[in-house]
């Protein structure tokens, strides 16, 4: 190889930068089409999972680098993968190739910038501690753990485990999925088998959306090395045993994960990777380009819920309207003759009847675990002018009512969705009344409050913390819509924030 065709220091565009893909292995890398403020530590993040980085160029004004790896097996190794997964740095794709030269040679002060790179980037990561077999020096890897850790924001429809399963085992070997509910949000652990599979995954799959617009994904690396799994349920599942029990579902404010057998995972959504992309960027967006987009189908199921367990002393149409109305615009309720505590609600859509049974199931409704599932009834039937006094008065049609939350297309209420929680979320407040006049409307109906804050800027509205969940899903049937002067009503709803 001549000298004029290596990178100096002064002259790095004399390399020859438009070389084409070569299928020859080397172990010098070629990088195009990076992002123009790009930094060595990200293109070494891309190549330091494969093995150690011997040199590293970098020519910013045409967005290009060459590094050269240790060994020519990682050089091939990170081709491979990067081939089937296209890398992104900030967002933007990076296309790797073999490059025509056998070895980087650099001047000294180009050295210097690559071993403080290195040293920058190496700094983060951890050391195998042992040589290899020939007395080289094994590879630095980044700390970071094959476990991902993960939390939908904006959960307008169930996250099951198998959907998550679904997604991320298109980039590796899933092997442990567990979910929970942790501040209001729901959470899971999820372990791959090899460490750069999850790095790609989380690379890939951080802020995207699951659903059109909602159910995005925020992604970080967990500290666990290893999730240990004892039971395949709905909200754990160890993928390489099989033999493992069921154990007994605890009833839980978990929300997405304690669906029956027959609720979502019984449509499993479709996945779909876009690719090409002369699409304009748009924050948040299902197809935002150049990363990877999901496009999964909301499970269709019919918008009647089949609601049981529930206490025939207490419960009524108007109390079943009023808690799944947090979740939907409920058109009609019907509690069942023969059988009290079973219930049936309409939602209007199958996506507020999947909202509503994700955050409701589970929950504690005077005194009683309620299980909320699907029905197969396709719409709640009124009953027939021949019905007894006491069965029409077990049904209720709300299709008119003025209380709806959601009957604005584009209500801010839309944003504001979230599981029951202990603290409360109060609006509509007259001017004229105060903190002590809402504790004691709290107090008076048997709640206690723990804790009280008006909005700084806007003491229309306040939070109000109370015992516990129980408390504040009872507090929220009965004080919903309670009149507080001549012409405005209080507005109660489930806060994600504590006080």
């Amino acid at each position: 190889m001549s000298s004029s065709h290596l990178p100096t220091v002064d002259g790095t565009d004399r390399l020859c930068v438009s070389e084409r893909a070569q299928f020859v292995p080397s172990r010098v890398l070629h990088l195009r089409q990076l992002p123009t403020e790009v930094t060595e530590q990200e293109v070494l993040a891309l190549a330091l999972p494969f093995g150690r980085v011997s040199k590293l160029i970098t020519l910013r004004a045409k967005n290009q680098a060459f590094l050269e790896m240790a060994s020519e097996e990682a050089a091939v190794t990170m081709v491979n993968y990067y081939t089937s997964a296209t890398p992104t740095v900030r967002n933007q794709p990076v296309f790797i190739q073999y490059s025509t030269h056998r070895e980087l040679k650099t001047d000294n002060l180009t050295n210097q910038r690559t071993h403080g790179a290195l040293h920058a980037i190496s700094s983060a990561a951890v050391h195998s501690g042992n040589m290899a077999s020939g007395g080289e020096e094994r590879a630095f890897v980044p700390a970071q753990s094959p476990v991902l850790r993960i939390i939908v924001e904006n959960l307008f429809y169930p996250v099951t485990l198998e959907v998550l399963q679904q997604i991320f085992s298109k980039f590796g070997s899933v092997l442990k999925i567990i979910t929970f509910t942790r501040n209001n949000q729901f959470q899971a652990l999820l372990q791959f088998s090899d460490t750069v599979h999850a790095q790609h995954a989380k690379a890939a799959l951080d802020g995207q959306n699951i659903y059109n617009n909602c159910c995005t994904l925020r992604i970080d690396f967990s500290k666990l090395s290893a999730l240990n799994v004892k039971y395949n349920n709905d909200k754990s599942r160890d993928f390489t045993r099989a033999d493992l029990p069921t154990g007994e579902l605890e009833p839980t404010a978990a929300f997405g994960v304690a669906l029956p057998p027959y609720g979502a995972t019984a449509f499993p959504p479709t996945f779909h990777q876009h690719t090409g992309v002369s699409v304009p960027v748009v924050p948040g967006s299902l197809v935002s380009p150049p990363r990877v987009a999901l496009q999964m189908a909301p499970p269709a199921v019919h918008s009647v819920l089949l609601v049981s367990n529930l206490n025939p002393e207490s419960v009524s149409p108007h109390c079943l309207f009023i808690l799944f109305g947090v979740y939907g615009d409920v058109q009609r309720v019907k509690i069942l003759f023969n059988k009290k505590e079973n219930a049936l609600v309409q939602m209007s859509d199958a996506t507020q009847a999947q909202l509503a049974m994700s955050h409701l199931n589970g929950q504690r409704l005077h005194g009683n675990v309620i299980r909320v599932t699907l029905s197969k009834h396709p719409v709640v039937q009124l009953p027939r002018g021949a019905a007894g006094q006491e069965e029409q008065a077990l049904t209720r049609d709300y299709a008119g009512s003025a209380l709806h939350r959601f009957k604005k297309p584009g209500s801010k209420n839309f944003n504001n969705i979230f599981p029951p929680s202990a603290t409360l979320h109060l609006s509509n407040i007259p001017s004229s009344v105060t903190e002590d006049v809402l504790k004691d409307l709290f107090s008076s109906g048997g709640f206690t409050v723990k804790a009280f804050k008006f909005f700084q800027k806007d003491r229309k509205m306040a939070l109000m913390q109370l015992a516990s969940v129980d408390e504040a899903i009872e507090a929220l049937v009965t004080l919903h819509d309670r009149q507080l002067d001549h012409n405005q009503h209080l507005r109660v709803s489930f806060s994600k924030s504590t006080i």
